[in-house]
């Protein structure tokens, strides 16, 4: 077997190899990977798909997840090219993990029931249906092979443990799915086994890799290659996670309340559980016993919300310290499922620990990736070593208000470096439409209350000239565009009429567009429970009429709010679309003095008083 051969790399009309056969018999030369302009290029003689080598194996993990007295063997599956063996060519990989690959639970009945008295006991949880096995040891996805494996990457899928012809237990963010992809990882740099079947012995060994991996994927096919990129795995040269889930607790719950993803009310954790255990029926019945009945069951809590140390090994921002590989993450602001918040936070943490991030975002919901030239470029730079200058480029990459998601606009970073925090102060008359100002002396503030009733949804509160339900608080129309980039805050003083009560709010753009998205009107969301002021860990019931002080954050945007728009700050207790739904009926009391949304404008307060015209008043 001969040497791996580096890249040929065109530069102009001249094509620059490094190859190991004489010169008089360059008319046979390998078959390499090309790159022009920094960007790997389909090469015809990687493009016969008849001839791709494809085949199946189970790699051993170093975790025994389902309790059997053997570690751990997950199914991979492997498509390369005819070189890898007929030429002795070693090629990089680009990796995608999933525990969607084998199928999963169909229906929509096995959700908790979201008609829940907040901090009582949860009505008992609908039965998930079985989701069907699927025996069959080969090729699990196609996904990533027309794209990548002409352009000389191999390409490698994986089932999550528990799921598929995979091994162990699902445990939704649990250790052995950070472990399953590094074990991957481990075996095609030759540190980990490799089988022919999932309880043999005849060994596989990845003598056509060169140990440099890239992982990439949408959602949990997301969440997987960042769950890798923690363990700090040496060969996970670069990810590309796309919507990425950084931590269920904020996947489930935000700043104490149970919150459901948007689309999936009464889903929690142990629901994705169910959705996804398509593994071998013979360990269902122990893995459900262990993970879901017992593990789950006693720790997701949805009576207080509170955070725990089970939400705590969940949250892969906590361990972003040891990602080695370059991330080049990617999210959409309007995505209520997967709230932008996951990368973002990502984002500005891997920056501080000097770790090669760029980001790209776009105006659309949930999924959505970077444009292929910058995934290639990104590929070609940390797979291949090629010195395309991704180093040099901007940060930030923005698709803007009714552009193409092929034609994201370049910022030095996110938030762009120009925004500023201004502090707008709410004034009375929020049961219609109060006023929402800079200047927090410009009109008389007080006490304001709203009564919760879930059964009016968000939509209709913010359409509303009048409602006893919500308060909204409103800027002068703008007279100029105003950008908003960045992460907003509300600091409130409030009280309950009783011991516990939903928080949620709304920045929206006004007059509302009928006929369009609601992600026209909506700038961003945020949810909070009151009895968790003073600490997200243990939330303490309230007393009745008794105010407290506290601040959350909304999710990350980047906007343009166009002339002859208003920005709204609405103010209600239940949503229906993401809360749990109490009983209508609990009152709640704004104290207008000591509350304040904090919104990061690109120009600061002289851009808001110009668009708003607050300074002339």
């Amino acid at each position: 077997m001969t040497a791996f051969l580096p890249p040929c790399i065109l530069l102009s009309s001249f094509a620059l190899c490094a190859l190991s056969a004489p010169l008089a018999s360059q008319s046979a030369a390998p078959t390499v990977p090309v790159f022009e302009a920094g960007l790997a290029q389909v090469v015809e003689g990687f493009n016969d798909r008849s001839a791709w080598i494809q085949h199946a194996l189970w790699v051993e993990t170093e975790f025994d997840s389902d309790g059997d007295g053997k570690l751990d063997r997950v199914h991979v599956d492997v498509t390369r090219q005819e070189q890898t063996d007929s030429e002795g060519l070693k090629v990089a990989v680009i990796y995608e993990t999933s525990p969607y690959f084998s199928g999963t639970a169909s229906g929509d009945n096995f959700f908790w029931d979201p008609e829940h008295e907040l901090g009582k006991k949860p009505p008992k949880r609908r039965k998930a249906p079985s989701v069907r096995y699927q025996d069959k040891g080969g090729m699990m996805s196609r996904s990533r092979i027309k794209t990548w494996l002409p352009r000389g990457f191999a390409v490698v899928h994986s089932a999550s443990p528990g799921t598929g012809m995979s091994q162990g237990c699902p445990t939704i963010g649990g250790e052995n799915e950070e472990l399953a992809p590094k074990a991957v990882i481990d075996w095609l740099n030759g540190r980990a086994k490799g089988f022919t079947t999932p309880d043999g012995n005849k060994p596989v060994e990845a003598y056509w890799a060169t140990g440099k991996v890239g992982m990439t994927g949408t959602s949990y096919n997301g969440t997987l290659p960042l769950a890798a990129a923690t363990t700090g795995v040496e060969g996970l040269e670069a990810i590309i996670p796309d919507a990425p889930n950084t931590s269920y607790y904020h996947y489930y719950r935000s700043y104490g309340l149970v919150r459901h993803p948007g689309g999936y009310m009464g889903e929690d954790v142990d629901v994705l559980y169910d959705f996804i255990n398509s593994g071998d029926p013979k360990m269902r019945k122990s893995c459900n016993k262990t993970v879901r009945d017992e593990l789950m069951a006693e720790n997701q809590d949805r009576i207080t919300g509170d955070y725990n140390d089970f939400w705590h090994g969940r949250n892969y921002r906590a361990r972003l310290d040891k990602v080695r590989a370059a991330v080049l993450i990617s999210h959409g602001f309007n995505d209520w499922n997967v709230m932008p918040n996951h990368s973002v936070s990502v984002y500005q943490e891997l920056k501080k620990h000097g770790v090669p991030v760029m980001a790209y975002f776009h105006q659309g919901g949930h999924g959505g990736p970077p444009t292929m030239e910058m995934k290639n470029r990104w590929f070609s730079r940390y797979l291949y070593g090629v010195e395309n200058g991704v180093e040099e480029l901007p940060r930030s990459w923005i698709v803007r208000e009714g552009d193409r998601r092929s034609n994201p606009t370049a910022y030095p970073d996110y938030p762009n470096p120009e925004a500023e925090f201004v502090t707008l102060h709410p004034f009375s008359g929020g049961a219609k439409q109060g006023g929402l100002s800079a200047d927090p002396a410009a009109k008389k503030q007080g006490i304001e209350k709203l009564t919760d009733n879930v059964k009016e949804s968000g939509t209709k509160l913010a359409k509303a000239d009048k409602s006893k339900h919500r308060l909204l608080y409103v800027t002068e129309e703008l007279k100029a565009p105003l950008h908003i980039s960045g992460t907003a805050r509300l600091s409130i003083r409030m009280a309950v009429d009783g011991p516990a009560a939903n928080l949620s709010v709304w920045v929206v753009s006004l007059p509302w567009k009928d006929g369009g998205h609601i992600n026209d009107n909506i700038i961003t969301r945020g949810w909070a429970d009151p009895q968790n002021h003073s600490s997200l860990r243990e939330g303490v019931p309230l007393k009745k009429g008794e105010f407290v002080d506290f601040s959350f954050d909304l999710q990350p945007d980047d906007q343009i709010i166009p002339t002859g728009q208003r920005i709204g700050l609405m103010v209600f207790s239940s949503d229906r679309d993401f809360t749990l739904w109490p009983k209508p009926g609990t009152k709640l009391s704004l104290d207008l003095a000591a509350t304040k949304l904090e919104l990061p404008i690109v120009g600061g307060t002289v851009a808001f008083d110009t668009a708003t015209g607050d300074s002339l008043k």
